[in-house]
């Protein structure tokens, strides 16, 4: 006698649900929803951790995350990625479903936009239909939503995703980075990763996306904790007010180096690159401020961008900065790095034969690769902060 088949899922009815409950409970009663829908044994979300290097069992059926915060991160069980199912599913952004004598466990991405938060977990005691596959599919796309409108209003989220307790000047860092930090866009995918020092460098790295422009920033602020955090504060600060009254790229730049003048000392500066990419005309512009060269990735061959190279912000007041000018082509793909990636303790590494030998893989896993690469180059003794932006240009 066949098994009965798994139920499908409605979405609109775990949407509602969602709605109804508090942010902090949010991804349970999805959950909850999910199980009794399915008639599911359990229904897991796992959260990737802020290393990218384990994920943690955030919320689902019998793992209330409120109570599990009041008991302790101890009560958390934390999942190393390496060589896991959830790796797998991470990096191929595939489902994955496996059967046995207890019955089968499905899990699914949880992304959005190509920023991956995460799993889904179910498990059952008869096999999925491909029909049910792909709506438990939907239904982690959906979470992905969820989970992006719950979070503002909670720290519990960033909580689960610690596996460390941060410093002061790591606090400050983390919020200056974008709050996903892979976008994709049709015309483009960009993503972001940076690999803290043991003592924060001031790295940081953004991007935002208007009606006809992407704005890229990555920038290094002199020193480390603390003073390196609020150099980085400054700027960042001022790039994105500039960038919010729509000035142009020069005057973003001006902008930020004056404010910064005005709020340093002597020898406190910041290196950085600033990108505006004309998403009309096809045409990419870079402000140089005394930093590493970026790369280009064309056809299988890697080569630095030639720029002249400007003076760091913060050295001087009203001080011009050049716009120049970089020829893009559909299928480029331009990767720009900290002194981090090729300095200190890290210039073992190999960064344009890494770029090579990752040409054809999505902008999300050569960054973290490069992150990966970094640390085992320095032994996980990171003197600098390690940071890279990757823009592909799809036309």
């Amino acid at each position: 006698m066949p098994s009965p088949r798994v139920p499908p899922l409605d979405l609109r009815e775990l949407l509602d649900r969602a709605e109804a409950a508090s942010p902090v409970e949010a991804v349970d009663v999805v959950a909850d929803a999910m199980a009794a829908m399915l008639s599911a044994t359990d229904v897991w979300f796992w959260i990737t951790d802020l290393s990218g290097r384990a994920v943690a069992r955030f919320g689902g059926t019998g793992a209330n995350a409120a109570r599990v915060q009041q008991r302790g991160v101890e009560d958390v069980p934390v999942v190393p990625l390496a060589g896991t199912v959830y790796e797998t599913v991470l990096r191929s952004q595939r489902p994955d479903l496996r059967s046995d004598r207890d019955g089968s466990t499905l899990v699914v991405p949880v992304t959005d936009r190509g920023d991956t938060m995460g799993v889904v977990e179910v498990r059952t005691a008869n096999p999925p239909d491909a029909t049910v596959v792909a709506s438990v599919a939907a239904a982690a796309r959906a979470l992905a939503y969820v989970v992006v409108g719950a979070r503002r209003h909670t720290d519990l989220f960033e909580w689960a995703q610690r596996s460390a307790p941060f410093s002061l000047a790591a606090e400050i860092q983390r919020r200056l980075l974008p709050s996903a930090y892979t976008c994709e866009a049709g015309q483009f995918t960009v993503s972001g990763w940076l690999e803290p020092a043991n003592a924060v460098g001031g790295d940081t790295f953004d991007y935002a996306l208007d009606r006809d422009s992407l704005h890229l920033s990555i920038t290094d602020a002199v020193g480390h904790d603390v003073t390196a955090a609020l150099l980085a504060t400054v700027l960042v600060g001022s790039l994105r007010n500039g960038r919010r009254h729509q000035l142009d790229l020069r005057a973003q730049a001006a902008s930020a180096n004056d404010a910064l003048v005005a709020s340093s000392g002597p020898g406190e500066f910041v290196t950085g690159q600033l990108v505006r990419v004309d998403r009309v005309h096809a045409r990419l512009a870079i402000v140089n401020a005394g930093h590493p060269l970026p790369y280009r990735v064309r056809g299988g061959a890697v080569t630095t961008v030639d720029l002249a190279v400007d003076l760091p912000f913060g050295l001087y007041p009203h001080h011009e900065f050049a716009a120049q000018p970089v020829d893009l082509r559909p299928g480029d793909r331009i990767v720009l790095v900290t002194d981090g990636i090729l300095e200190r303790n890290a210039e073992r590494l190999d960064v344009r034969a890494l770029l090579a030998r990752t040409a054809d893989r999505h902008p999300r896993e050569v960054v973290y690769t490069l992150g990966e690469e970094v640390l085992a180059a320095t032994g996980g003794d990171l003197r600098d902060d390690a940071t890279v932006v990757c823009l592909d240009w799809h036309g």
